[in-house]
């Protein structure tokens, strides 16, 4: 048997699992970092709290699921969950799972970008009058947003690595499609071969539309900072 076989590789490439496979990674891959985005937001809120219970949780929650491995905690949710009565299926474990996962990592980049606000912004608002909640939406949170979205971004990458350990629980994503391909044709370098190429592309074309975006913002920050600086000028009256 010959060591590369081109005809596998190129039947493999446009093979209608591994395409499918492709389109499960992709859509995991957004809706889980969207839930974590949320998730770990409304964590970091509560991390800010004046509490110490709010800070126990917060520090609890972020220790918890970032030392225990994600493979551990997929396997728990589809498998050991249905012990106590609690059955889920491959798709909603592979979302709750990977969502948890992500979200502690999230709401370390939110709570750091709130926190890298000046002060300032804070002591201006209320001299406006503006209430803490009113504050945050419209002064703070826009601030930190635009210094979130770089971690954010690299946030996507990550997860999308993440998703082919729900292979495990035998979701069809990619690596698990590529896998299925080796157990029936026994061409493992083809196999994998392909599988490195898909995920080679998502993570270019996610790099390459998050540049593009962060460049956009960074000019939109900008032209907004310059307009806000430029002094209005003063009315002019006239004589009747």
């Amino acid at each position: 048997m010959a060591v590369w076989d081109w005809s596998v590789f190129f039947n493999n490439l446009v093979h209608p699992a591994i395409l499918r496979g492709v389109w499960t990674t992709v859509w995991l891959t957004f809706v889980t970092l969207i839930l974590a985005i949320v998730v770990g937001t409304i964590v970091a809120l509560i991390g800010r709290l004046q509490s110490t219970v709010a800070s126990w949780f917060y520090q609890g929650y972020v220790a918890f699921f970032r030392a225990t491995p994600l493979l551990v905690q997929l396997v728990f949710l589809y498998s050991a969950l249905p012990q106590m009565g609690i059955r889920l299926s491959v798709v909603e474990a592979a979302i709750i799972g990977l969502t948890l996962s992500e979200s502690p990592y999230v709401a370390e980049v939110v709570r750091s970008a709130i926190s890298a606000v000046p002060p300032a912004q804070w002591e201006a608002g209320r001299a406006i009058g503006f209430r803490p909640f009113t504050i945050m939406r419209a002064v703070v949170f826009p601030q930190a947003l635009r210094i979130a979205i770089p971690p954010l971004g690299n946030e996507f990458v990550r997860q999308l690595k993440n998703t082919s350990l729900v292979s495990a629980i035998s979701m069809a994503e990619l690596f698990r499609a590529t896998d299925n391909l080796i157990q029936g044709s026994f061409r493992v370098l083809e196999a994998l071969s392909v599988a490195t190429i898909y995920y080679l592309l998502l993570t270019a074309i996610w790099t390459y539309a998050q540049k593009a975006f962060e460049r956009r913002n960074s000019h939109w920050f900008a032209e907004t900072s310059a307009a806000r600086a430029t002094p209005a000028e003063p009315l002019k009256l006239t004589e009747a």
